[in-house]
């Protein structure tokens, strides 16, 4: 390994939950002073089943502090035990722009069934987000319930160093032009098992880049007189994309690119490591083939007599919300594009912010790995080095929460963007944005589309 793995490796938790939890994001210069009472707004809980439980607030309004002002954050601790309990509370904020970790220890003592608050204050002095870790520690014990929390200020200026290679244009109007000398194929099958006395559903099949086949469904409104709106949906990581049996007045396809869902003939095995897979090389990299996939998605729509060209937009989330600002970016035909939670997003910072123990296994499984070559081969696929491409009308949407997809490295892509864009916050979610927030986004896709229910 070169020291910049191991940098890298410096900062990041001790403890590795294999494959799906990652670990803090932070990203804010921030300095700090302690202790004041302050209002509580957002609440989160941590329990150790045999004594003491945790709620960490803070007064940030929707969890967004303004430039320069103080913050405080709260912690409740709770002896749900029959004795004194012993014990010290530590404090830490952690920020990738911070030289290092800020933290501060005060010992207490909590009586028998009763509650102590102690608050920590921070003021953020640069745009980004900070997250800040409390931890109760009992002294007879030794263990240990914590409990963290997210904050930001200013996420539209978040800001990123570009990473783009030399060849950065090349190497995507090379890719492009592969795809296009690829007859696609184009087939539909119409299910009639899954259609009804509104819909029409079909399995459309179609060749992409290398000759893979991909797959995925497409739902059309039997009463359609006249060109539609069309929404393709793209999958989150090994997702499977199934109809939706929503609409009678859209046209739906939930697409699958290679390795998903109905999109496994020619990429065998589980749909499951696809961020290393030809990692070794920008030409063989997943991401090349899954990204001209989404093309050839578009294409697809694009090409039937009963879709609008004006109104064609591209949703997901995580890896989709990913795949959503790339097809966006490499196809001008998208005329909305739609991020949740988006994964695919400033690796560089990513990198910094989680910690993903497969990636580390695939790094140190040959001596010729390190983390300069990887990031350079994940640069061509990075979507902040695409963003300046986007320029249709956007919508962001993230879980101040996730430690999956950290705020940072979205906001990093979505202020790039170069076309009209909104985004939206949800303070106490995390991977994940709920059935209103689903709901929410078909109804702002319907405005747009000039669409009424």
């Amino acid at each position: 390994m070169n020291s910049m793995f191991r940098n890298f490796r410096t900062g990041l938790w001790r403890s590795c939950l294999i494959k799906s939890v990652l670990v803090l994001a932070i990203f804010a210069c921030i300095d700090t002073s302690v202790f004041g009472d302050n209002p509580i707004s957002v609440v989160k809980a941590a329990k150790n089943k045999n004594r003491t439980k945790v709620l960490l607030s803070s007064d940030a309004v929707s969890g967004i502090a303004k430039l320069g002002d103080p913050v405080t954050f709260t912690a409740e601790i709770s002896n749900r035990s029959a004795a004194t309990v012993n014990g010290k509370l530590d404090w830490s904020v952690k920020s990738p722009v911070l030289k290092k970790s800020l933290q501060t220890s005060t010992k207490f003592s909590i009586g028998a069934k009763k509650t102590q608050s102690l608050t920590f204050t921070i003021t953020l002095r640069q745009a980004g987000f900070a997250e800040v870790e409390c931890a109760f520690i009992e002294s007879q014990t030794e263990q240990s319930v914590s409990n963290r929390l997210r904050i930001g200020c200013q996420p539209n200026r978040v800001v990123s160093s570009l990473t783009r290679q030399n060849d950065f244009a090349e190497f995507w109007k090379k890719a492009s032009s592969e795809l296009r000398d690829i007859p696609p194929a184009f087939e539909s099958i119409e299910r009639v098992d899954m259609s009804d006395e509104r819909i029409r559903v079909f399995e459309v099949n179609m060749r992409s880049h290398d000759q893979i086949r991909v797959s995925g469904w497409l739902e059309v409104p039997r009463k359609s007189t006249q060109p539609l709106a069309a929404v393709i949906r793209v999958p989150g990581y090994g997702q499977n994309m199934r109809p939706t049996g929503k609409w009678d007045d859209m046209v739906v396809f939930s697409f699958n690119p290679r390795g998903h869902g109905n999109s496994q003939q020619d990429i065998p095995g589980k749909p499951t490591n696809f961020w290393i897979r030809g990692l070794d090389d920008q030409q063989t990299y997943y991401y090349k083939g899954s990204y001209l996939d989404c093309i050839r998605a578009v294409d697809f729509v694009a090409s039937r007599s009963d879709v609008d060209p004006a109104k064609i937009a591209v949703w997901g989330g995580s890896q989709g919300g990913g795949f959503a600002i790339a097809t966006a970016a490499l196809d001008s035909r998208v005329d909305y594009c739609v991020a949740d939670i988006p994964f695919l997003c400033d690796w560089s910072n990513y990198f910094r912010l989680t910690h993903w123990p497969e990636m580390d296994t695939w790094i140190a499984d040959r001596p010729d790995r390190n983390w300069n070559s990887t990031l350079q081969t994940l640069s061509y696929f990075d979507t902040l080095n695409l963003a300046d491409r986007v320029r249709c009308p956007t919508i962001m949407s993230v879980g101040l929460q996730d430690q999956i997809c950290p705020p940072t490295t979205c906001f990093a892509v979505f202020n790039r963007i170069i076309g009209e864009k909104r985004y939206r916050i949800y303070p106490e979610k995390k991977h994940g944005l709920g059935h209103e927030h689903h709901t929410w986004v078909w109804q702002e896709l319907r405005s747009a589309f000039g669409l009424t229910d």
